[in-house]
C-alpha cells in the first residue's frame, strides 16, 4: 500500500506527434511553464506498446512497465498538468484508446508539417542517425513495400504523414475541444504565440508564458561530420549510452558539439516527392474539410511539375508506381 501512494499519476496532457514537426520545441517550451510537468524521458510511448524488430531495438527507447511508467511522474502531483511528449500516439491506431482508458479527460496537442518535408526531414534524421543507408528515393520504396509495418520495425515514411484518421480518432474520443491541432510553420514563425494559444487552451494563466524562452528551434537539421560520426550514432553501445546512462541535456550536446556540424540540407529527390504528393493531395483535403479550414502551411514544399491523381489512399500496394 505505501508503494501505490508512492506512484505518480497518470498524465493528462498529451503532445501526440507528428514525428519531426516540432514535438521536442513544444516539450522545451511547455517544460517551462509553471503548470506543466514533463519527465525527463522525453518520449515513453507506453501507449504505443511498441515491439521493435531486433535490428532497431536499439535505436527507440520506451517503457513498457506501468509501474514505471508512472513513477515518472510521482514528482508531479502539484501541477495542474503532467505531460507525454511521444510522436507514435498520433500513428498509433491504438494509443488514442489506451490513454482515454486512464485520462479520459486529457487534452491533446497534434502538431502536423507539411508531409512531404516531414518524411524527408525523418529520413535525414534516420540517415544521419545511421538507421538508413539508402538515398531517399530507394529508403522510401523500400520502406513502402515492407510487408512488416510497426514503431521501431519501419520507418513509416509514408503513414506517419496521413493525418486525418490519426486527428479523427482523438477528436472522436475526446471531443473538439480537448484536441489543438497545430502546426510547425506557427511554431517557426510565432513561437511565443503558439505557447499562449496552448496556455488558453489548459485554461492556464498567458502571463506566465512571457518567461518562457522560445529563442531555440529544438531538434533542427543539422548534418553528421562524416561516414565515421553515422557509424558511431548507429551503433548498439552508442544509443545505449545516449537513451540511458548519459543525461540527456549532455548527451544531446556531445552529439551536436562532437558528431554534427552546421549545414544547409541537401536536395530532395523530386521523385519522391512526386510520389508523395500523389498519396498526400487527396488526404490534405479530407483534413482541410476535418478542420474546417484551409490548409497552405501543409503544401508549401509540393513539387508543381506533376499534377497529383485524386485517389484513395492505400487502396492498394499498385496503386503508385515507385519502380522507375
Amino acid at each position: 500500500m505505501k508503494g501505490r501512494m508512492k506512484q505518480g499519476r497518470w498524465p493528462n496532457l498529451f503532445i501526440v506527434g507528428a514525428v519531426k514537426s516540432g514535438t521536442t520545441s513544444l516539450y522545451a517550451y511547455l517544460g517551462q511553464h509553471p503548470d506543466v510537468f514533463f519527465p525527463q524521458i522525453k518520449e515513453p510511448h507506453f501507449f504505443t506498446r511498441p515491439k521493435p524488430s531486433p535490428a532497431q531495438r536499439h535505436l527507440i527507447t520506451f517503457v513498457r512497465d506501468e509501474s514505471r511508467y508512472r513513477d515518472l511522474y510521482r514528482d508531479a502531483a502539484q501541477y495542474p498538468w503532467r505531460g507525454d511528449a511521444s510522436p507514435s500516439y498520433l500513428w498509433c491506431p491504438e494509443a488514442p484508446e489506451r490513454i482515454a482508458r486512464v485520462a479520459p479527460d486529457a487534452r491533446i496537442i497534434a502538431i502536423l508539417r507539411d508531409p512531404i518535408e516531414r518524411a524527408y526531414a525523418q529520413y535525414l534524421m534516420d540517415y544521419s542517425e545511421g538507421a538508413i543507408h539508402e538515398p531517399f528515393y530507394e529508403a522510401l520504396k523500400t520502406d513502402w513495400r515492407r510487408p512488416d509495418k510497426g514503431w521501431g520495425v519501419s520507418q513509416l515514411y509514408v503513414e506517419l504523414g496521413l493525418y486525418t484518421e490519426q486527428i479523427r480518432r482523438y477528436r472522436g474520443l475526446f471531443g473538439r475541444d480537448r484536441v489543438l491541432v497545430l502546426l510547425l510553420e506557427d511554431l517557426k514563425t510565432n513561437a511565443r504565440g503558439v505557447v499562449r494559444t496552448i496556455a488558453r487552451f489548459l485554461g492556464s494563466d498567458e502571463r506566465s508564458t512571457g518567461a518562457i524562452d522560445t529563442r531555440e528551434a529544438h531538434n533542427r537539421y543539422r548534418q553528421p561530420k562524416g561516414a565515421w560520426a553515422r557509424r558511431v550514432a548507429g551503433h548498439p553501445i552508442s544509443r545505449f549510452l545516449g537513451e540511458r546512462v548519459v543525461p540527456r541535456r549532455l548527451g544531446v550536446y556531445v552529439w551536436e558539439r562532437w558528431f554534427q556540424k552546421e549545414a544547409a540540407k541537401p536536395a530532395r529527390d523530386e521523385r519522391a516527392a512526386r510520389f508523395l504528393k500523389e498519396i498526400y493531395a487527396p488526404e490534405i483535403t479530407a483534413l482541410e474539410a476535418e478542420l474546417g479550414r484551409p490548409l497552405p502551411e501543409l503544401r508549401r514544399s509540393w513539387p508543381r511539375d506533376a499534377p497529383a491523381t485524386h485517389r484513395q489512399p492505400f487502396s492498394s500496394r499498385e496503386g503508385a508506381d515507385v519502380s522507375r
